[in-house]
């Protein structure tokens, strides 16, 4: 039999991996799809519908995780976004746990594309400073830098995105308050500019010579110095203030040294050369980064400045405040139509994968199904031949041993006929341990006695007007037993008669021989005929 199971274990175990082969072995399947939810989320995510775009840079990010050495681009690439839609929900510790495995997988990889690293770990960075981890941020960012170098094979060359970094690191630890370090940092941005000029391209040199001298005057500020601060400002050319990254950096200056009123006259800059402040798409990012400056920089020079020529900044302060009321209740109705809007299509989106997966998982069950179907029909086919063999040889050798039984057991009356006439004959010559236990056999014919569940051989030396230890003396002189074992070997022979005459059922035979637990009446009936009490009746009937 273990042979035959085994044959049709393996059977089985061929046929499921045929099966689902095709469903594991598929990694340039796995790969396409990746790419196409890729694909898909930089549609969604230049269209700014943020939940379907975070939704399918999720997948593609999820699929590449299970072989990404398959395209490490790709992982590395998918995991970004799909971290950097976290950040943007807020989400810093699912962003962090994203970042934190592909790069675990990245330290393994020696074909990681290392600018990608850098990238990754640039955005660690700014999410440990989010989480106000600040010594991990530190770190982070100093191996962001690292991983750049390397991959671009050092500094002074004038690599422009070096000098990016650089700023970057300098204004998250600006942001940290880490003013010393912040200023090694721009220092380091500054020399790569440096080189930069020597090579690169002329608008962006125009724009960053006005920039990097604004970092150095928001130190200054910063660390106390309001006077080096304010010449440093002064020396720079409003030329090169006069861009959309410089008016920010020198408005946020000119807030921080109380000139509310220049920092309102350069919004008002900012607004007419670059077009107004509020972008079409209405959000409250809009309100935080465009119209909450203007407000605060209007009210306090405002305040300040209250003679009349400047009470112009109180009227602009308040008109903005209406705006900003106004620009709310627009961003919650475009919030909630552009949520409802995306949730639909994400909820669509989800029903369609759903749909298509659990095609593809029935199909599979069905191929297995059908053919464990015909497997198990065989395994059964096989079972019940073998269980009706079984079942005849059983019987066979239980008609054998019941025949078996009947010689012993008529011995028995033979012997115990034999004794009580040769007891009667030299009853003057027995030891008092055999006439006692001739006395015990004569009690014994009386079934009151033993099917009694009480019974013991206390019940039968008190019966014979004897005490327990002559009486057990007796049936291990005579009988080589214990009282118990001689009292259960009537009751299992008494039951063995009734199982044979009667149709009675096992338990109620097993009481009325004085054996009210089952399990113990069939171990005592098995031990004395070999055999389950069921087993007996069939052979005797």
């Amino acid at each position: 039999m273990n042979k035959v199971f085994y044959v049709l274990l393996c059977m089985m175990i061929v046929a499921v991996s045929g099966c689902t082969k095709k469903q594991h072995d598929r990694p340039s399947e796995t790969l396409k799809q990746a790419r196409k939810d890729y694909n898909q989320g930089i549609a969604y995510d230049q269209a700014w519908q943020m939940r379907l775009a975070e939704l399918y840079y999720g997948k593609a990010y999820n699929a590449m995780k299970e072989n990404p050495s398959e395209d490490w681009w790709l992982y590395g690439e998918a995991g970004f976004r799909y971290s950097h839609m976290l950040t943007n929900r807020g989400d810093m510790e699912k962003a962090v746990a994203v970042l934190r495995e592909v790069l675990t997988q990245a330290q393994g990889a020696a074909d990681f594309p290392p600018a990608q690293l850098s990238t990754l770990l640039s955005k660690m960075g700014y999410c440990q400073l989010k989480l106000n981890q600040f010594d991990a941020a530190k770190e982070t960012y100093a191996k962001a830098y690292d991983a750049y170098i390397k991959a671009v094979g050092g500094e002074g060359k004038g690599i422009f995105d070096l000098v990016v970094m650089g700023d970057c690191i300098h204004i998250a630890l600006y942001e940290m308050g880490e003013y010393d370090e912040a200023a090694q940092w721009l220092n380091r941005a500054d020399a790569e500019f440096a080189a930069y000029e020597q090579h690169g391209d002329s608008a962006i040199i125009n724009e960053y010579r006005g920039l990097q001298p604004l970092y150095r005057v928001q130190l200054l500020q910063a660390t106390g110095h309001p006077a080096e601060a304010a010449a440093a400002y002064a020396a720079i050319p409003r030329s090169r203030i006069l861009t959309p990254m410089g008016c920010n950096l020198a408005s946020d200056y000119l807030m921080a040294a109380g000139r509310y009123g220049e920092a309102a006259d350069l919004y008002a800059t900012i607004d007419n050369a670059f077009g107004s402040f509020l972008p079409s798409r209405i959000t409250f990012d809009v309100v935080h980064e465009y119209l909450a400056p203007r407000y605060i920089a209007h009210r306090r020079a405002g305040i300040a400045e209250g003679s009349a020529p400047v009470k112009g900044h109180s009227a602009n302060a308040f008109a903005i405040a209406d705006s900003i009321i106004s620009t709310i209740d627009s961003a919650l109705v475009w919030q909630k139509r552009s949520d409802a809007a995306e949730l639909s299509v994400v909820y669509q989106t989800h029903e369609k994968e759903m749909a298509l997966k659990d095609q593809k998982a029935k199909t599979i069950i069905y191929r297995i199904a059908a053919f464990a179907s015909f497997l198990l029909l065989l395994l059964v086919g096989y079972i019940l031949w073998r269980v009706r063999r079984d079942n005849k040889l059983l019987t066979e050798k239980n008609r054998s041993l019941f025949e078996q039984i009947r010689q012993r057991e008529q011995a028995e009356e033979i012997n115990d006929e034999f004794r009580k006439s040769k007891f009667k004959i030299q009853n003057s010559e027995l030891s008092h341990n055999q006439l006692l236990y001739n006395r015990l056999c004569d009690l014994m014919q009386d079934p009151d006695v033993y099917t009694n569940p009480d019974a013991n051989h206390e019940t039968l030396a008190r019966l014979l007007g004897t005490n327990r230890t002559y009486l057990a003396e007796a049936i291990r002189e005579c009988a080589d037993t214990t009282p118990s074992d001689f009292i259960n070997h009537y009751r299992i022979r008494l039951a063995a008669r009734m199982l044979a005459t009667t149709d009675d059922n096992v338990g109620l035979i097993a009481e009325q021989c004085g054996i009210t637990n089952r399990s113990t009446f069939a171990r005592l009936f098995r031990e004395h005929y070999s055999m389950a009490p069921t087993e007996y009746r069939k052979a005797a009937k």
